[in-house]
């Protein structure tokens, strides 16, 4: 896509980690978008959960979502779903993030017209980050409380947990659904090397913002049925105030206190290439007053 592009990314997350049929049609609808590309595709059955990035321009973002975000509510039973990520819907959560050219504005008005065309298909929707109506709806962990399955009779009964847009009951299958939009975010987790979930949840607690962690840094223990470890699962919501060698070391510190190591890490869809080079500037041990940038990769300059 050309520089001069306004250029949005999204990475819609869908509650289905199974049916690798259900999600290529999900998909489908995004691929066959104009004006968009797919970045990058993954699901896991532990957190039954597929996080799907791509970007494109905004009006081809926006259709692609609606297209998407549809086919999810013809193919996802939430009555049907578990899994280890919290959840409140069948589209869980859409975000709009800035790329190339576009302010957040644009992408809070985008957020805010998907909101109420999703809507329109009888499925509440709550407005999150930077399209937040209400301080406390800011945070996604505070909409998704109680999850699912607690939204149910909440969302009736509570005035505070009434959607943004839609009717005040979940859709008999979709649930609910949460947009808006928000910097990048890096989805990075962390395998030790245990399979006492235990541990996984003590270093989840205390890297994670609310318990006196990191400043950004959401966190989780998580079992993995098909391995012989566990993972902290974290989400970074501010890569360049809170680094990522920043969550690992501390993660290592943490896990080191029950004798545990890291054993690998998984990132969950891309990063932006400040996030590897602050990191790298950190390991390298660059002396001041050095700063690590793009000008220091050999590829910067293969564009002539």
């Amino acid at each position: 896509m050309e520089k001069g592009k306004k250029i949005i990314e999204s990475v819609p997350n869908f509650s289905e980690g199974s049916d690798g049929q259900k999600i290529e049609e999900i998909v489908a609808e995004i691929k066959n978008t104009p004006n968009t590309r797919i970045v990058d595709i993954q699901y896991d059955s532990d957190y039954n959960r597929a996080v799907i990035t791509f970007v494109g321009t905004p009006d081809a973002v926006l259709k692609a979502n609606v297209s998407a975000a549809k086919k999810a509510i013809e193919l996802i039973d939430m009555n049907n779903h578990q899994g280890q990520h919290p959840r409140i819907g069948a589209i869980d959560v859409v975000p709009f993030v800035p790329a190339q050219n576009v302010t957040i504005k644009e992408c809070i008005d985008l957020s805010v017209k998907f909101a109420e065309i999703i809507a329109q298909e009888g499925v509440p929707v709550y407005l999150y980050e930077e399209s937040a109506r209400k301080m406390g709806r800011k945070n996604i962990d505070n909409i998704r409380k109680g999850e699912y399955e607690g939204l149910k009779s909440a969302i009736k009964t509570d005035p505070e947990r009434k959607p943004d847009f839609g009717p005040s009951e979940l859709h008999p299958t979709a649930g609910a659904m949460i947009t808006g939009a928000r910097p990048p975010l890096i989805s990075f987790n962390i395998n030790l090397g245990t399979k006492d979930i235990k541990i996984a949840k003590k270093v989840a607690k205390a890297i994670h913002l609310r318990s006196g962690g990191l400043v950004n840094i959401k966190a989780m223990g998580t079992e993995l049925a098909n391995r012989d470890n566990v993972q902290v699962g974290i989400s970074n919501i501010n890569f360049m105030k809170t680094p990522l060698y920043r969550q690992v070391e501390l993660v290592r510190i943490e896990a080191s206190r029950y004798g545990v190591p890291i054993t690998g890490t998984e990132l969950i869809g891309v990063l932006p290439l400040d996030a590897v080079l602050n990191s790298l500037e950190y390991y390298l041990q660059l002396e001041n007053p050095q700063k690590l940038e793009e000008k220091h990769l050999l590829e910067h300059y293969f564009d002539f």
